[in-house]
């Protein structure tokens, strides 16, 4: 009697694993917190912009999923000091301090993986995230693990959210092997581009003109006004404007995430 018991106990705890795993996203962040500008003549602080990580993070959370983070070699993320300014935060100013609580406390957060071991289990995500920020343009986007990740979760078509910035990963891709060719796309618009450049950090980065190079690559890229609250779902893939474009954001990629679980039940 206490073998069957013990028995059906350890079924029930390898299967809530499972369940967690099959339920986990990957969250990957950049830990950059240098930005050259001009050509190297100044440089500013910068990193992971945090609404942009947080909501997403929170969304996700909120609906039942497992969230794993990664950053080149496991190195805890930098936040970007401009995104914590009210600005940023909107109908969410009363989240904003609990997301400055959670990048300092937070267990998970603050011990990473490596991208290394994301890619090797990379089949314990359902999803994939990447949050926007200027850092991601210096670490993520010359990081040689970042195409192997991005072309596994476009083969087992799981849901990929890319944000502002982040969809210039794609790029990391080569034309003759990248599976997004075609696919309609959206990031940080050329114009929000140069009001970041001219008025906020008032200088030009090394890796600018998103828009342009994913056009050029192959994608169909449209964008909303500046500060729209905007994001684009094609298949698999949910990308996004800005920091405003959360609340469309969260909505397609869980309908991307639930699309996927259908798919695969």
């Amino acid at each position: 009697m206490k073998t069957i018991i013990l028995l059906l106990i350890f079924a029930m705890m390898t299967n809530s694993s499972l369940i967690a795993q099959n339920k986990k996203v990957l969250f990957v962040l950049s830990a950059a917190d240098t930005l050259a500008l001009n050509k190297g003549q100044k440089t500013r602080q910068t990193g992971v912009f945090l609404n942009e990580f947080y909501l997403a993070y929170k969304s996700v959370l909120e609906n039942g999923y497992v969230i794993e983070f990664a950053t080149p070699n496991g190195v805890v993320a930098t936040i970007d000091k401009e995104s914590i300014n009210d600005k940023y935060w909107l109908d969410n100013l009363e989240i904003k301090n609990q997301a400055i609580h959670f990048v300092t406390k937070d267990t998970g957060f603050n011990a990473p993986v490596t991208l290394a071991k994301a890619i090797k289990n990379h089949e314990n995500y359902i999803g994939l995230i990447i949050p926007g920020g200027q850092g991601l343009m210096i670490d993520l986007i010359k990081n040689k693990n970042i195409p192997i990740l991005l072309k596994q979760f476009a083969k087992t078509q799981k849901p990929t959210g890319l944000i502002c910035h982040a969809p210039s990963l794609i790029l990391t891709i080569p034309k003759e092997e990248n599976p997004y060719i075609g696919f309609k796309v959206n990031s940080v618009s050329p114009f929000e581009e140069y009001v970041i450049e001219k008025f906020i950090m008032k200088g030009k980065p090394t890796k600018r003109k998103i828009a342009k190079q994913l056009r050029k690559l192959g994608l169909k890229y449209s964008s909303g006004l500046p500060k729209a609250n905007y994001a684009v779902k094609d298949r698999n893939l949910v990308t996004s404007q800005n920091p405003f474009s959360s609340g469309y954001f969260n909505t397609l990629y869980l309908e991307a995430l639930n699309e996927y679980a259908v798919a695969n039940h």
